[in-house]
């Protein structure tokens, strides 16, 4: 039997809870609620769910601030909630470790998509599958990436990633020593065009580095950066 998925639905309108609630219900997803940042934030440290959806506009602590403080301990797939219009809000929520976003007024039918989208992504199930010749590694000195699991070893110690700075990892590690521009990378791992606001990257690319520094220093060395052009994924020679 496949384990229960458990997903957080932050958003101060009951309303919208609800909503969301009776959608991801039919999904056979169990979910816990939280209306303000503070409360969502306890229960993310407190609990282990496979989502969070997120709104932006919180009382107490807004979703920046509680994604912010989740990230220093979790990688919990996030997706923020957000009004139209809040273009700003959303590149902080990226630059916090967000996930994906969702504008508001939603389709609950698009948001039950999403939420299957990032479970697939974030999932960890496949690792089990036993067909090993058929599963899509990459194996580097220092690095392993399983795309099947979606699982990154650095030196053999699994390293937990949020499911957007593994996209990130992957794509730059599957074509090495391609550099890549910014917005390249905004467009192909964000699938998202930020007009010129390209912090995102460089918050991603240093988070990434710094998880996988705390395991091997090599490891984090293979994401180059190349100044004034963008960031490359580089084999570490022995």
């Amino acid at each position: 039997m496949d384990k229960e998925v458990k997903i957080l639905v932050v958003d101060d309108e009951e309303r919208i809870r609800r909503l969301l609630k009776m959608y991801l219900e039919r999904e056979n997803y169990l979910i816990d609620e939280a209306a303000d940042g503070n409360t969502a934030l306890k229960k993310a440290l407190e609990n282990n769910y496979d989502l969070i959806l997120l709104d932006i506009m919180l009382p107490g602590k807004d979703g920046i601030e509680v994604c912010k403080e989740l990230r220093e301990k979790k990688a919990t797939p996030v997706i923020m909630l957000t009004a139209k219009g809040e273009e700003a809000n959303r590149v902080q929520g990226f630059e916090v470790g967000t996930d994906d976003y969702i504008v508001k007024p939603f389709s609950p039918r698009e948001v039950v998509l999403r939420v299957k989208a990032l479970l697939r992504r974030a999932s960890t199930t496949s690792y089990l599958q036993t067909d090993t010749s058929a599963k899509d590694v990459l194996v580097y000195p220092h690095l392993t990436i399983d795309n099947d699991a979606h699982r990154v070893l650095a030196d053999g110690v699994e390293v937990s990633l949020t499911p957007k700075e593994y996209d990130l990892l992957y794509f730059l590690a599957k074509t090495p020593d391609k550099v890549f521009d910014r917005e390249q990378l905004l467009k192909e791992v964000w699938h998202y065009e930020f007009f010129g606001d390209l912090r995102t990257v460089d918050t991603h690319v240093k988070r990434l580095r710094e998880k996988l520094s705390k395991v091997s220093e090599d490891a984090a060395k293979m994401i180059v950066t190349v100044w004034g052009v963008g960031y490359k994924f580089e084999v570490v020679n022995e």
